[in-house]
C-alpha cells in the first residue's frame, strides 16, 4: 500500500513550488523595505502561549489546535497563528529593552484540526508582521500598506482591484463592555433561533456571532448591536486617524460595523482582505489588527501591538486560478559524451554557478547524444554545452543554441568569457 499525506496536509511540489519560494523571498523584501526585521518561533509552543493569548473560549482553543502531552506529562500545542508566539518571544528574549517598538516579520507554517477544502487546510503557511510597542493609528495604517503592497505584486491588476479592504473597530476595556451586554441581552432574546455553536457564543464569546456563516443566525445579527454605536471617544477617534492614513497611502476600505475576527486578543482597529474571485470560504486573504492588551497580558510590559497575516495558500488559489505557473528555464545544461570529458566540464560548470548562472549537468555520460539533447530540451535548457572524444583532444567545447539552433565551437580558456557575452545579449535572468 502506498503511502499519502495526511488528511488537511499537502505537497508543494514543482513548478509551483517555484512561485511558492518567489512569493517568499519578495514578501521579506517588502517588509524589509517597511523597516522590518525577521524573526523565526517554534512551531511547538507551551499550550498556556495559545489560550491566554488567543482566548480559552474561541473556537481555535477549543475546537481547532493540535494540543497533546509530551513525555515529561507537559502540554503543548502546534501554533494555530503566529501572533501570541511572537509575543513570547520578544517578550523572553528582552527585545523591548533593545527598542521600545518592535517591527517583526515572520514566514511559517500553522495547524489548526479544521474541516479540510479548497485553501483550508490543516497544515497552511503565512506571512505574519506584527509591530509591538506604540498605539499609534499610524502603525495600524502601516501593517495594511505593507499587507496590500504585498498582494500588489503578485496579483495582476484586475485582480488587486477586485479586493476589498473591509475595517471596523472592537473598541476597548471602556466601550466595549457595554455593547457586550446589550448584545448577550440582545442573543438570548432570541437564542431559538441560533444555531447550535452560536448558542455556545452567546454565552462565552457573543462578538463571535457576527462571524456566523448560517442564514438563520445571519438573519437574526441584522438587528443586532452594532459596536460603532458604542465607541469611546478615544477608539472613535483612533479609527478615524487610521481611515485618514489610509488615505494618505491611497488605499481604499469599507467600513463594515459587523466586522469582527476569531481572536479574543483584537480591540480597535480590526480588517479583513478579501476577493471576489475565489469562493466565499476562501475570501479572506489577509486579516489582522491591534491588540492593546495582550503583551501584558503575557507578562510583558504594558504596551500595545498591531499585526497582520496573509494566508499563503489563498495568495496561491489567486495567482494560479487563470494562468499557468511559469517554468523555470535552466539557461545551460553540459551534456559530456563519455567519462574523459567530465574532468573538463565538471570545473567549468562550478565556476558558472559561482558567477550566478543556473546550471544542470547531465547524468548520462554513456548515452547518445540525441538523448542527452532530448533531456536537456525536457529542462528547458536555453544553452547545451556539448564535449566529446574530439572536443577533449582539441581543448574546445561546442555551444549549443537550444531557442536559435546554432551551435560553435569556442576554446576551453575562452568559454567562460563567451559565455559572459551570450548572457549579455540575450537579457535573460538566470
Amino acid at each position: 500500500m502506498a503511502f499519502q499525506a495526511v488528511r488537511g496536509f499537502k505537497d508543494v511540489i514543482y513548478p509551483e513550488s517555484r512561485l511558492w519560494d518567489l512569493l517568499e523571498e519578495r514578501s521579506k523584501e517588502i517588509a524589509l523595505s517597511f523597516g522590518f526585521e525577521g524573526i523565526k518561533t517554534p512551531v511547538l509552543e507551551n499550550t498556556e502561549v495559545f489560550t491566554r493569548g488567543i482566548g480559552q473560549h474561541t473556537d481555535i482553543v477549543e475546537k481547532e489546535m493540535y494540543t497533546f502531552l509530551d513525555k515529561n506529562n507537559e502540554s503543548i500545542s502546534l501554533r494555530p497563528e503566529a501572533t501570541a508566539g511572537v509575543i513570547r518571544a520578544a517578550i523572553e528574549n528582552k527585545l523591548f529593552a533593545r527598542k521600545p517598538v518592535q517591527k517583526l516579520f515572520t514566514i511559517g507554517q500553522m495547524f489548526r484540526h479544521e474541516r479540510p477544502q479548497k485553501g483550508r487546510l490543516r497544515q497552511f503557511h503565512q506571512i505574519n508582521a506584527e509591530v509591538l510597542g506604540t498605539a499609534s493609528p499610524i502603525a495600524d495604517a502601516e501593517i495594511i500598506a505593507l499587507a496590500t503592497t504585498i498582494l500588489q505584486e503578485f496579483l495582476d491588476e484586475n485582480k488587486f482591484k477586485a479586493l476589498r479592504l473591509e475595517i471596523n473597530s472592537l473598541g476597548c476595556p471602556e466601550c466595549r463592555p457595554n455593547h457586550k451586554a446589550d448584545l448577550a441581552l440582545y442573543l438570548t432574546n432570541n437564542v431559538e433561533n441560533l444555531c447550535d455553536d452560536c448558542k455556545r457564543r452567546s454565552e462565552t464569546n457573543p462578538l463571535r456571532v457576527f462571524d456566523c456563516k448560517k442564514e438563520g443566525c445571519k438573519k437574526v445579527m441584522q438587528r443586532a448591536p452594532l459596536i460603532k454605536h458604542y465607541l469611546c471617544p478615544g477608539c472613535a477617534e483612533h479609527l478615524g486617524s487610521v481611515l485618514d492614513f489610509l488615505e494618505c497611502y491611497d488605499i481604499k476600505f469599507v467600513q463594515n460595523p459587523t466586522l469582527v475576527r476569531g481572536l479574543d486578543y483584537y480591540t480597535k482597529t480590526t480588517f479583513e482582505i478579501v476577493s471576489t474571485s475565489i469562493g466565499a470560504a476562501q475570501s479572506t486573504i489577509a486579516a489582522g489588527g491591534r491588540y492593546d492588551g495582550l503583551i501584558s497580558q503575557m507578562g510583558g510590559p504594558d504596551v500595545s501591538g498591531v499585526g497582520m497575516a496573509i494566508g499563503i495558500e489563498r495568495l496561491m488559489l489567486l495567482i494560479t486560478q487563470d494562468e499557468e505557473i511559469p517554468e523555470n528555464k535552466d539557461f545551460m545544461f553540459f551534456v559530456p559524451l563519455g567519462s574523459d570529458s567530465i574532468e573538463y566540464l565538471l570545473p567549468l560548470s562550478k565556476k558558472l554557478r559561482e558567477e550566478g548562472y543556473n546550471v544542470k549537468f547531465s547524468f548520462d555520460f554513456k548515452a547518445s547524444l540525441k538523448s542527452q539533447l532530448k533531456n536537456a530540451d525536457r529542462e528547458k535548457a536555453r544553452l547545451v554545452f556539448i564535449m566529446g572524444e574530439n572536443e577533449v583532444n582539441n581543448k574546445e567545447i561546442i555551444i549549443k543554441d537550444m531557442l536559435n539552433h546554432a551551435q560553435e565551437n569556442v576554446s576551453l580558456d575562452n568559454f567562460i568569457q563567451r559565455i559572459r557575452d551570450l548572457a549579455e545579449n540575450y537579457n535573460e535572468e538566470y
